[in-house]
C-alpha cells in the first residue's frame, strides 16, 4: 500500500511539474500565442503549423485546445479554422513525450536550485524561466521515481493480474489509457507512467502503445469540459477534437503489432521506442486528415449542428 501511495504522489509531482513548466512557458508566450492563433490560421495548413509550434512551446495540447475554444467562444476564431490547429497540436504534444525520455538524472538537483533562485527574481521573464526549470526538475524526478517504483509494484498481486489482463487485450489497454488520462487530465503523464512500467519490464511494448493510443482519446476530456456552456462553434471544436482522435486510434488499432516492430527497430531503449511510435501515430494520422480539413469541418457541422 505504501508503494502505491508513493506512486500516486509521483503522479501528482509529475502533473505539478508539467503545470509549472506550462505556466512558465505560457507567461513567456501568452500574448504571442493568442496573436498567432487569431491571425495566422486562415488556412488549414497555417493553422496546422501554428498549432504544432505553439503546442511544442507550451508543452500541452490540452492548454492549446482550451485557449482555442476560448477564442472561438469569443468569436476571434471560426470553427473551420480550428481543424488545422487541432491536427498540429496532436503532433506538437509529441515533443514532450520525446523530451521526457532524455536522461538528465544527474542534473535534476542543479536545475531545481537554479529554477528556485530565478523564480524569486521579480523580473517577469526571468521568473517565468525559473518556474519552467522547476517544472522540468519535477517532471524528470517523477519519471525516475516511476521507473524505480515500477520494479516493486509489478510484483503486487493485483497489479500483476491487471498487467496480465492488459497484455492480453489491446482493446482493454486502450480503454485503460482513456480512463487514466481522463482522470489525471494529462496524456503526457499517462505516457510517463507507462514508460516507467516498460523500463521495469512489467509491460510489453504493444500494450504500452495501446495505452498511449487510448491516452490520445482521453485527453479530449479537457476540450469537452472547456466547451460546456460555450457557444455553438466552441462545442463543434470540442466534437471535432474527439472525432479526429477517435478516428486516428481506430485507423491504427489493427496495426498495433506493426507499430511495435517499427518501434523496436527505431530505438534500443523501450521508453524511446514508445516515444517514437507516438510521434509516428500523431504525424501520420494528422497528415492523413489535413488535405481534407475543410470537408471534415463540414462533416462535423452535419453531425452535431442541430441549428
Amino acid at each position: 500500500m505504501l508503494k502505491i501511495l508513493m506512486f500516486i504522489l509521483l503522479i501528482a509531482i509529475f502533473i505539478f511539474g508539467m503545470t509549472l513548466l506550462r505556466k512558465g512557458l505560457f507567461q513567456l508566450s501568452a500574448d504571442s500565442t493568442k496573436k498567432w492563433l487569431t491571425i495566422f490560421t486562415n488556412t488549414p495548413l497555417k493553422g496546422f503549423i501554428i498549432g504544432m509550434i505553439i503546442t511544442a512551446i507550451m508543452q500541452s495540447s490540452s492548454a492549446v485546445m482550451v485557449i482555442t475554444i476560448g477564442l472561438v467562444a469569443a468569436k476571434l476564431l471560426t470553427f473551420p479554422q480550428t481543424i488545422g490547429i487541432i491536427l498540429g497540436s496532436n503532433i506538437g504534444t509529441t515533443f514532450t513525450t520525446e523530451l521526457i525520455t532524455f536522461n538528465i538524472e544527474s542534473y535534476i538537483i542543479p536545475i531545481a536550485i537554479i529554477g528556485a533562485i530565478l523564480a524569486f527574481i521579480r523580473y517577469k521573464g526571468i521568473q517565468s524561466i525559473g518556474i519552467g526549470l522547476l517544472g522540468i526538475s519535477c517532471v524528470f524526478a517523477a519519471m525516475r521515481g516511476f521507473e524505480y517504483l515500477a520494479f516493486a509494484i509489478k510484483e503486487t498481486a493485483w497489479v500483476k493480474d491487471m498487467l496480465l489482463t492488459l497484455d492480453g487485450n489491446h482493446f482493454y489497454a486502450i480503454l485503460a489509457g482513456i480512463i487514466i488520462t481522463a482522470i489525471i487530465q494529462s496524456s503526457t503523464a499517462t505516457t510517463g507512467i507507462i514508460m516507467g512500467f516498460l523500463t521495469a519490464g512489467a509491460m510489453d511494448l504493444d500494450t504500452g502503445i495501446a495505452i498511449m493510443l487510448g491516452a490520445n482519446i482521453g485527453t479530449c476530456a479537457d476540450a469537452l469540459l472547456a466547451a460546456i456552456g460555450a457557444g455553438r462553434e466552441a462545442k463543434l471544436t470540442a466534437y471535432a477534437h474527439i472525432w479526429l482522435n477517435l478516428l486516428g486510434v481506430a485507423a491504427f488499432y489493427p496495426f498495433i503489432n506493426i507499430l511495435t516492430q517499427i518501434g523496436i527497430e527505431a530505438a534500443s531503449q523501450v521508453d524511446v521506442q514508445l516515444a517514437h511510435v507516438s510521434v509516428i501515430f500523431n504525424v501520420v494520422s494528422s497528415l492523413m486528415v489535413l488535405p481534407f480539413a475543410n470537408r471534415f469541418s463540414q462533416l462535423i457541422i452535419r453531425l452535431h449542428d442541430r441549428k
